[in-house]
């Protein structure tokens, strides 16, 4: 006896057929686009070029400053040096400045960022991080002879306190958000702007410890206040491509063993000293 089959439920199971068949398409096209898309991870790239692109502003000691030869040095140079050492590459450098770290990141497509770049949420927001290399804060680097001045908070908010910070960065950032009440002067020269307060033409300088500590030994008339005690956390870590999963597992791996096996230490001793 043949088998009867309603017309209803046969367009039914072709109908079933042709949607599982249009799903499978679906799902190809999507893995495929996967593929493409780590297929164009930074990692790849680096090695395929043998070219690691490295944005960093140059002008902050002693993490990248710009020789006025055109090299570049730092403890962060030697080591971005070294990350592309591991990868078999050459450090191709990419200017930029506080103000424009992140429009250039972005822009010029670099690898990473270096130079003393400090955590924050709001970089977060548009790039990722590598796991962090240290521990710092900000504090208030001023001339010797006013420390007793400018210990708190409360000393430093007040209209008389002439502060001066680099345009952009995360020491306008706090000064905004921290010291409303202070006469604030931007300086577009973060080599220079020490002389500022060595000359008495400003009182303050909010900054990363790590900074202050390394200028007061290149300046005896400035003294880093409570560089162990800092008004505000902070952290420095290298700045790489968001959503590029691949290129930050080998980024964070590279850090771990940096630390864990003393390199970043003994990097760290040639430009910063023991830390005390």
């Amino acid at each position: 006896m043949r088998r009867f089959m309603a017309p209803s439920a046969g367009k039914l199971t072709m109908k079933t057929i042709k949607e599982k068949r249009k799903m499978k398409k679906i799902v190809f096209a999507l893995l495929l686009a996967s593929n493409a898309v780590q297929a164009q991870s930074h990692l790849d790239t680096i090695l395929s070029s043998k070219t690691l692109k490295v944005c960093t502003t140059g002008d902050y000691k002693p993490y990248s400053y710009l020789r006025p030869d055109g090299q570049y040095e730092g403890l962060d140079i030697s080591m971005a040096n070294a990350l592309a050492t591991s990868l078999g590459a050459k450090v191709e450098w990419v200017p930029t400045s506080w103000k424009n770290l992140m429009p250039d990141f972005l822009a010029k497509q670099c690898d990473i960022a270096v130079g003393g770049v400090s955590v924050t949420l709001k970089r977060q927001q548009t790039a990722w991080f590598a796991r962090p290399l240290d521990v710092d804060g900000k504090i208030p680097l001023v001339r010797c002879s006013d420390k007793d001045r400018f210990q708190t908070i409360e000393q430093l908010n007040r209209p008389d306190v002439r502060l001066i910070e680099p345009a952009g960065g995360t020491n306008e950032a706090f000064v905004h958000s921290h010291l409303p009440k202070a006469s604030l002067t931007l300086f577009h020269d973060n080599v220079t702007i020490f002389r500022q307060l060595v000359d008495n033409k400003a009182d303050v300088m909010i900054t990363d410890a790590s900074e202050a500590r390394f200028q007061q030994q290149h300046y005896p008339t400035l003294c880093a206040i409570n560089p162990d005690k800092p008004l505000q956390y902070g952290e420095k870590a290298y700045m790489i491509p968001r959503d590029d999963i691949r290129w930050k597992l080998y980024v964070d791996q590279w850090v771990h063993l940096s630390t864990a096996t003393g390199e970043y230490r003994d990097i760290a001793r040639q430009w910063i000293g023991a830390k005390p």
